[in-house]
């Protein structure tokens, strides 16, 4: 076991943890952003530097300061060792300028993009971003790839987090996409546009942490702010067949994986159960999904923090959990 101090905070992980990870066992504002990271991903992390974090003592039998900003997601914890985020100005400012960089070439299409709302990148730009920008070039373009009919490829969003690519390789038996390219022409895509059509593909939409990759069959249908997540669940031959569903009215809308609080998969799904399931008798139903409050997917949603589980009879287990760590809301407070 390691002990480390994040941001003042004194925490004991096991050996080996890395620091973001560390700080994910606090809790809270202080943890550091992550853009391409993504824990059931193996080989993830490393590349959007978005959580760079200040080391100020590498450890107790070497108390230095490491010379630069080091990446919290790929970085292991040392006895002993002082981590700065959020106390750091230097930190904080280093951020604000890979703010600058992912939307050099981003296009800022918030307006019509699906996934508005849900956006890791919209979320980084509004914590750690400034208003105004200072690149003055021309955006880079890409020609439009068809990579099948379930899932809407825009390059032009795309971040190279590849976090696409690790999930096809680790989930699927064979990869058709990946990066091609080299420098400033590096790009997602196909080779001589393969169509992406395997039973798990499905998953790098729930991965992409921009809208690079979106549904092509929830493609401009609402708003997810305008939709209310449910979780349920069958029984599938292929996954797990727990899932969130998003209603409009009594409508099926999309079918996504459920995630925890830092937007990763907790189990992956199958195509069937998310293209192909999108009606009520479908499912299990067990009752609305908790949602951050923070998230503007939260608008005008109620049902779980008024819910008191002493006059509901049969409450689904979900949403017993989900009370457990959101308690209800109590008059006057």
């Amino acid at each position: 076991m390691a002990k480390i101090t994040f941001d003042g905070i004194e925490v004991e992980v096991p050996d080996g943890t890395t620091i973001l990870n560390a700080a994910r066992t606090i809790g809270g504002g202080i943890v550091p952003p992550a853009m391409c990271y993504y824990t059931p991903l193996k080989g993830s992390g490393g590349k959007c530097r978005a959580c760079l974090v200040r080391v100020a003592a590498g450890s107790t039998k070497d108390p230095r300061p490491m010379p630069k900003l080091v990446a919290s997601c790929i970085t292991p914890v040392q006895d002993g060792m002082v981590v700065e985020n959020t106390t750091s100005e230097q930190v904080l400012n280093v951020r604000k300028g890979i703010v600058e960089m992912l939307l050099i070439n981003h296009p800022l299409d918030c307006p019509v993009c699906d996934q508005a709302g849900e956006c890791d990148l919209q979320n980084f730009a509004f914590e750690h971003g400034v208003s105004t920008t200072r690149y003055e070039e021309e955006r880079r373009t890409f020609e439009k790839i068809d990579i099948g009919p379930l899932i809407q490829l825009h390059m032009t969003r795309c971040i190279l987090c590849y976090r696409c690519v690790y999930t096809a390789d680790q989930l699927t038996p064979g990869r058709v996409h990946g990066v091609l390219g080299r420098g400033d022409a590096s790009e997602i895509g196909t080779y001589i546009e393969n169509i992406i059509d395997n039973d798990f593909s499905g998953n790098v939409i729930d991965v992409c942490p921009v809208g690079a990759l979106t549904d092509k069959t929830w493609r401009f249908k609402q708003r997810v702010w305008f939709t209310k997540p449910v979780n349920a669940h069958r029984d599938c031959p292929k996954c797990t067949g727990n899932v969130v569903l998003w209603y409009k009215g009594k409508d099926v809308l999309r079918v996504t994986a459920r995630k925890n609080e830092y937007g990763e998969v907790k189990e992956w799904i199958c195509n069937e159960c998310r293209f192909e399931k999108k009606e009520t008798a479908d499912w299990t139903l067990e009752g609305p999904a908790a949602i951050d409050r923070s998230s503007v997917i939260s608008a005008n949603h109620y049902e779980l923090p008024v819910v008191n589980p002493q006059i509901i009879a049969d409450l689904p287990e979900s949403s017993v959990r989900d009370l457990e760590q959101n308690p209800p809301l109590k008059l006057g407070n």
